[in-house]
Order: structure tokens, then sequence, then C-alpha cells
């Protein structure tokens, strides 16, 4: 029985009335640029209010007038960040490693940093194009530019911080802020007066906060682009460059690794947003995944090896790095080492290397320890040099008698083999005995030294057994038997029973900061492995003899192992700084950095309190009022319903991932940091500010807004303007210096400065001007500590006067941060032959061995017991034996004396070591006031 259904029918019209059509006014046609419902309910759900589409690149809809005004911000810029830049016309803070670094690429001599080279390359690409030949040094802070094109190099970071201002306008705009809150963002840029100072210097940080601009406002853009419609022309583009830009913040520091985790954190945000959409297919999803790989990984992996493959084409040449790279990669830098003889045998003169640290060479020079036995120094060297040439002999056997290797047989080194190993310089053999080292002063450590004499055959501590580890695959042999380059092996001391060993430790300056050699008897395997690195011709080799050599690497071992350097390097910057800071304190703004002080003017980094604290202010608040929603929402408060909460709190969200991603990574660091580390994460907490702001302000009319950010802006130039003397070391008064320091730890140097303007007309030679009279001596990078000694004669000679007020805060000299690849270099000059006058040597020849045997014909016939070596059997000094008595021989007659052996060679008096030093450097610095006392 089919169902009675009424089927409803449109209504007819009484007869006689005609078919009425509906009117176009009262059913108008659908307009394509208006969203449907379904999109604007979906446009709700992710923030967006309702309105038409935008066909705008990147969500960018920018007027006509908007340009013209974003042309003026950036002249303003231009004005604000190229004024003096040619002042001052000398060193300033950093610019002694960064200008360096230009001259040795220039130079194509290879050195090592802790930072990638993109930003470095940009500038010594201004210094070549400017004609600069490297030769200057910027050895110094404060040292005079002479023939360097030093305001060019400055304009590359500070074109970098002009291009900053209008990429913050535009980030924000495609955030969907109004065009007054963009303004006020690139003002508050503007007139920061700490990106000011360091995007005006040599230095990397302005590209990286660019860089990290860019990063940001093209994922804007691509972020936009995906929502309103994915793989499309435009959307490719704005995903590629997000991709190039990646590469290239992380290129100028790792500082930017955190920029890539901001990005990836919204990425992965992205796609399980999608996974989620029931609209999207698995096989969709997939796509939107690997075109986000490809381009956010890929491509900055790409970009960051290929500008390393750059470093490596330009640094060619050997230089100050070499000490901290391999064997291998040195190969590489035009200094490669020559063939050598594979086979090693009794009678071979070879060099040794560290195989676990770049310490060096197994190193001997004719220099004691200043404690401990006396006897000769046993370090490793980084550089080639005769002293590092050892000849293999045979151990200790009945009568001493030495294999005759030049007329027998050869004799290989196998594993179990019993050897001395003779410094062929100092004619002294590789010794150890139970007396601990100078540096590591540990039970289970024993001291290495070099002992014995011409003619000295030595004694049973003389003796080493060889151990081999591992060979090389692709050579059998040396697995069985010593071979150069492809063994690696383990020296156990006959007597004691510890292994040769050597750790990153460095001797002290009577040991020219060489890396510690000792023989541990808890020895870490890979620090005790060890290697033939050359070997010269054996008498009894054939000419044909099998020869190697290194295995030349390449470009990814050569990029994965500096990677490495890099790495550890930058984890042992551990040291404090006169102007280091805590993270905790950046926020605050407690303390900035001395980056110049001359000609009674300073350049100090602060950045501007106004700024500074807004925005810190801005990060809490944004903390706060999200808490509040999130426990609204617990109790069922539908807050995240309402369109205007969801765009914001999305909006500022996203800025506030930024801050935290780049602020908060630094508390787990135990490196050395210092203020301007906080410059990528101000730069989030300046555009959360202005988010605040258009949030704040988003139901006021237009022209109130403007008012109110024009009150904001005034307020930020007027605070610019109190603190730029700071910024661009202009004249300045101690009144208004003491007046601007609203923080008592801001340190700056006030007394620098003169109580009147018109002092400063006709000034042309620089004195100082401090109210204390004290000087610092040292402090430079890879030198002594700094030292504070009493100034007697007052600078240039003038007494200061007793009643000048000084300032609250001490100051101290400015100082670059610590370059520990250049400290390297001041090491190879170091270990040149000479003699040091401070440190008490006592002579080798004047110690004795500490093992006791039963003398033999080759021995002195009064030796008994313990082997006892005058000078006077040496002849080396050329002093007779009465004259060079024994060191120990004296003590023991004090002992018997009665006098205290314990402090016997050390200081007497009241000072202690710090003040010693001092007054040594006070003497030798003012020679009047000394004999005047």
């Amino acid at each position: 029985m089919a169902a009675n259904v009424r089927v409803r029918r449109p209504a007819t019209p009484p007869p006689g009335l005609p078919h009425v059509v509906p009117s176009s006014h009262k059913y108008p046609p659908t307009r394509q640029d208006h969203l449907s419902a379904d999109e604007r309910r979906e446009a709700a759900s992710k923030g967006y209010g309702p309105g038409r589409r935008s066909h705008s690149p990147g969500g960018l809809n920018i007027t006509s007038g908007e340009w013209k005004l974003l042309a003026v911000v950036l002249l303003i810029a231009v004005g604000v960040r190229m004024f003096r830049i040619s002042k001052p016309d000398s060193v300033v803070f950093d610019e002694v490693h960064f200008g360096k670094f230009a001259a040795r690429y220039i130079k194509t001599r290879y050195f090592v940093d802790v930072h990638p080279p993109l930003a470095k390359l940009l500038i010594t690409a201004a210094a070549f194009v400017s004609g600069f030949n490297g030769d200057f040094e910027f050895k110094e802070i404060g040292k005079v530019f002479e023939n360097a094109p030093y305001v060019a190099m400055r304009m590359v970071p500070a074109t970098f911080g002009v291009a900053t201002v209008p990429i913050a306008y535009l980030t924000l705009r495609a955030l969907d802020c109004r065009a007054t809150t963009a303004l006020l963002a690139s003002i508050f840029l503007t007139f920061e007066n700490g990106l000011v100072t360091q995007s005006r210097h040599i230095l990397l940080d302005s590209p990286l906060v660019f860089f990290t601009a860019l990063t940001v406002f093209f994922f804007v853009g691509f972020s936009n682009e995906d929502k309103k419609e994915p793989f499309t022309e435009q959307w490719w583009t704005w995903l590629t460059l997000t991709g190039l830009s990646l590469g290239a913040v992380v290129s100028c520091k790792w500082v930017g690794l955190f920029t890539i985790a901001t990005v990836g954190v919204c990425t992965m945000l992205q796609l399980w947003l999608l996974l989620g959409d029931l609209r999207v297919s698995p096989r969709m999803w997939a796509r939107h995944f690997f075109a986000r790989a490809v381009c956010l990984i890929l491509i900055p992996i790409l970009f960051y090896m290929t500008m390393f493959q750059l470093h490596f084409l330009i640094l060619g040449s050997s230089g100050e790095g070499d000490a901290f790279m391999s064997s291998e990669f040195r190969q590489t830098l035009g200094r490669g080492m020559e063939d050598t003889y594979a086979d090693v045998a009794l009678g071979s003169d070879i060099t040794i290397r560290h195989l676990n640290t770049q310490g060096g060479y197994l190193h001997s020079h004719s220099h004691n320890y200043p404690g401990g036995s006396g006897q000769q120094q046993i370090t490793l060297y980084p550089h080639r040099d005769d002293n590092n040439l050892w000849r293999v002999l045979n151990a200790t056997v009945d009568s001493y008698e030495q294999y005759d290797y030049e007329h027998k047989p050869i004799v290989y080194i196998d594993h179990g083999s019993r050897i001395k190993l003779r410094h062929l310089v100092t004619d002294r053999a590789l010794h150890s005995h139970e007396v601990r080292p100078p540096v590591s002063d540990v039970d289970f450590q024993n001291e290495v030294s070099a002992y014995g004499m011409p003619g000295f055959i030595g004694d049973i501590n003389d003796d080493w057994i060889v151990e081999i580890e591992k060979g090389d695959r692709n050579d059998k042999e040396s697995s069985k038997r010593l071979r150069t380059l492809r063994t690696h092996f383990k020296l156990r001391h006959l007597n004691t029973g510890c292994y040769l060993f050597s750790h990153k430790v460095k001797l002290p300056e009577w040991g020219f900061d060489q890396q510690e050699v000792t023989c541990n008897k808890n020895a870490v395997k890979a620090n005790s492995l060890w290697y033939v690195e050359t070997a010269t011709k054996h008498p009894q080799l054939p000419a044909d003899a099998p020869k190697v050599n290194y295995k030349i690497p390449g470009f990814l071992s050569k990029f994965w192992e500096l990677q490495q350097v890099m790495w550890t390097t930058n984890a042992g910057l551990t040291d404090r700084h006169m102007y280091d800071s805590l993270p905790s304190t950046w926020p605050r703004l407690r303390r900035g950095i001395n980056f110049w002080v001359k000609d009674h003017r300073q350049i100090y980094l602060i950045g501007n309190p106004f700024i500074w604290w807004l925005s810190t202010a801005s990060v809490v608040t944004y903390m706060i009022v999200r808490g509040f929603l999130l426990l609204r929402a617990k109790r069922g408060y539908r807050d995240f319903d309402n369109t205007k909460v969801v765009k914001y709190d999305s909006l500022c969200g996203f800025l506030f991932v930024g801050y935290c991603m780049h602020y908060f990574p630094f508390f787990l660091m135990g490196r050395q940091l210092f203020l301007h580390h906080y410059f990528p994460a101000l730069y989030f907490a300046i555009l959360l500010s202005c988010a605040v702001f258009d949030l704040a302000t988003s139901t006021l009319r237009p022209k109130i807004r403007l008012q109110i950010a024009a009150v904001l802006m005034m307020i930020a130039v007027v605070t610019y303007s109190k603190f730029s003397p700071l910024a661009y070391g202009n004249p300045w008064t101690k009144k208004k210096c003491t007046n601007a320091r609203w923080v008592k730890t801001w340190d700056f140097a006030c007394n620098e400065f003169f109580d009147e303007y018109s002092q400063y007309s006709g000034v042309s030679v620089p004195t100082l001007n401090r109210s204390t009279p004290m000087a610092t001596i040292g402090g430079e990078p890879g030198g002594r500590a700094a030292i504070v000694v009493e100034d007697k004669l007052g600078q240039d000679g003038v007494v200061p006067p007793e009643n000048e007020q000084g300032t609250a805060v001490p100051i101290g000299v400015p100082e670059p941060g610590r370059d520990v690849f250049a400290k390297d270099q001041q090491k190879e000059i170091k270990s040149q032959m000479r003699v040091l006058k401070d440190v008490p040597v006592v002579d080798v020849d004047k110690e004795i061995s500490v093992v006791t045997f039963e003398p033999t014909s080759a021995a002195p016939e009064e030796q008994k017991g313990e082997v006892k070596l005058q000078a006077g059997d040496v002849g080396a000094t050329g002093e007779s034996e009465d004259q060079t008595r024994p060191e120990v021989i004296d003590i023991l007659e004090k002992e018997i004396e009665g006098e205290d052996v314990d402090n016997y060679g050390k200081p007497h008096g009241p000072l202690d070591h710090e003040e010693a030093i001092a007054d040594q450097v006070a003497h030798e610095l003012y020679p009047e006031a000394r004999d005047a006392e």
C-alpha cells in the first residue's frame, strides 16, 4: 500500500494576475568575495572575524599610504643607525675578534670560531670590496684603525639593524594587527638603545636579529597562505623562503637554533590540527608533512652546509686554527705532511701524537717543573717542532748494552715490546716515578719527566711496555706491530704499571699553557691511546720501503669535525667575564656591557629602559591573563567561543612561544653569557607588547588609539635621547651620567666624563679622569688576569685631586669576550725556548731518580742506592759542582739546622700571592715612585 504523500507545490497566482518573478533587489546574487556561513564559522573557530577573502600575498593588506609611512620610518631608522658611524675610529668590544676574522678570511689563513660563518662572511665581503688587505690587526680595544675600511664593515650590521624595522611592521600587519600597532613596533625597534649600539659595530647580533625577524615574517606569511589555500605557487614561495631564512639565522649564530625550535613547534601544531580535520585525507596530510620537512628541515641544512663549504674554500692556507683540528684536516690547509715511513723499529726517530685530544705531540723542552722532582717538563704541544722528536731504543738489559740498530738486523716494535724513548734535542729519556704531578696532584697520577744526561744510559724508570690496542683494517700488520699512522697503542710504565696519559688540563705559565702529560694508574682508555705520526728512514730499511700518509678528508668529514670542535669549545666557555650576566637579570635590565672607554667618552651597551621594561611587563601580563582564562574555562566559562579572544590568544600565544624559545634555554647553559644574548627574545617581547596594545585599544576610536600610540612613541624617543651618549660615544657630563643611573647596578663610567660640555672643545690628547688613583693591569685575552694596583703618579704623570667625588659603582676596563682560539695562538709563541725569570727553576741534573738499584759499570761508583746526577757531570751550565749543589741537599742542611723546610722556596713576608704580584707590577710601571720610597 503506497504511502499517502502530499507534495507541496508553489502557490498559483489568482486568475487574471501575471506571474511575478522575484526582483533582483530583494534577492541579490551571492558575492564571491564574501565568506559563506560555513567559512565564517570555520574562520571564527580559528580566531578570525567575518570578512572578505584576502587575496594579498601572505595576508598582507598594505595600502599605498602605509608604504609611504613605512618609507619615512625607514629613513628615520637609517639616521639613527648610521649617525656618526665612523666614531669612534678605534676598535670597540668584540670587534677585536670579528674584525680579526675578516682579516683572516682575506689572508685565507685558517682560523676557528665558535660561531658559524655567514655573518662574518658578509662583513668580510664589505671589507674586501672596500680594499682591505687584512694587514690591520684588531688586537685590543681602543686601537686606532689604520688602513682598514672599518666604516664599510660597520655598515653591514647597521644595514641589517635598519632592515629589521620594516620587517617588524610587516610582520604585525600580517598578523592582522592595525597599522597604528605596527607603527608603534617599528618606532620601538628604531629607538631601542641596545639594538642601536649593537648594530653600529662589527658584531654578529644585528644580522642574527634580522634573520630571526625575517624568518618570523616569512612563516606568518606562509601560515596565512596555508589558511587560504595550500599547495599554490604563493604557498610554496613563502614556505621555501622560510626555510632559507632558517638556514641563514642558524648560519649566523647557533642561537638561531631557537628560531628553528619556534617554527618547529608551530609547524607541529599545524600538522596536529590537520590530523584532526576529517576533511583532510591521510594522503593530503602526508603531502603537508613532506612539504614542510623538505622546506623547513632539508633546505636549512643545505644552506648551513653551503656556508661552511664557502668557509673551507676561502680558508685554504694554514693559520692559527690548525692546532684545533685533526692531522687529516690539516692536510687540506696547504701545509700537508710529507709521506713518512710505515715501519717503526729500534733506532727509528718518531713523533708521537695523542689520539683523543687535540693537545698535539708528545713534547719536551729544556725547562723544568717548579715542583715535584724538578726534572725536565713533558707536555703536549699542538704544533710541529724539533722538540717533538723521540728515538726508540731498547729497554734496560744486562750491563745496559744498547742494541746496534745500525748494523744488526732490524727489530720491529711488537705488542709487549720493552722500549725507551730518548728525546733527541735534550738527550734525556721519557721517565716516570712515584712523584705526584705538579697540577694533577692525586694518588693515582705520577709525574712524567725527561731524565738523564749525555752518556748516562738511564734506569728502570725509563722503561715502557708497548700495548697495541688496534690497527687499521686495511693493514693487517698494524695490529701485530707498530706502524706509522695505522696503530693505536698504549705505553705502560714497567716499574709502576701506570699508563702514559693526557687530558684537557693546561699547565700554568711556567708550562707555557701546554697540555699536561702524566702517568695514570686508573687511566681512561681514550686518553691513554697514542699513535706514531712520522718515522724517519731506518738504516736497515730498503730504499723502496713502504710509506704512508693521512687520508685526505672530504667535505662531510671536515664539516662534522669542525662542528664537534665548535660545540666542545662553546660548552667550555665557562670562565667569568667582567661584564657577563645571568639570564634572570636580562628582562629587568640590571646591567649592561662596557664596550669602549676613551677620550672622556664611553660606549656602554644598555637598552632603552622604557621599551625594555614595557616589553617585560607585557610578557608577564600575557602569562597572568592566559592563566586566568584557563581557570575560567575550567569553571565552565566559554571565553574561547569569542572570536576576539581567540584571535588575540593565537596572536599573543605565537609571540610568547617565540619569546620563551629564545630566552629560557639560556638557563640551561653553563657557558659565559652576556646581555646581547637576550636580543632575539627582546624582539619577540617588543612585538608582544604591541600586540597587547592592539588588544587594549581595540574598542577605542582610531583617533584616540593613535594619540595613545603617539604618547608611547614620544616617551620611547625621549628615553632614547637621554641614554644616546652611551650608544654613540658622544660627549656627556658627570652630572647627567649620574642622573641617568636609574638602577644602582648600571656601572657607567661617569668619572670618565668632563664636568662641562665646554671642556670637550680642543681635547686632542686622550687622558683619563678617574676619581680613584688606581690602574688596572692585565685582563687582556690570553694574558694574565686583571690586577688593580695603586696609581701613585696618576694618569699622564699628574697626581689626581684628593677631594674629587667618585661614583658609587666601581668601573672596570672594557674587555672583549673570550676567544680561546686566539689564546692558543699565544701558546705557540710561548713554546719557543726562553727562560722564565719569575719561576725558580731547578736544574734537571741536580735532581735524582727515586728508584733504587745496584750500580753497574756504566754508572758512577759513588752513586750508591739512589743515582745522584751532579750538574758538573752534564757540563751544560759551566758551573762547578760546589756552585750547583742539588737543591735537595740544601733542604736537608736547612732541616738539620732547624729551619722551616715546609716553607722553603716560598716567598716570605706579609704579602699574599695576589698582593705580591700587584706590588711587583706597580713597581715595574712606576719606577719613580719605587725609587722615592
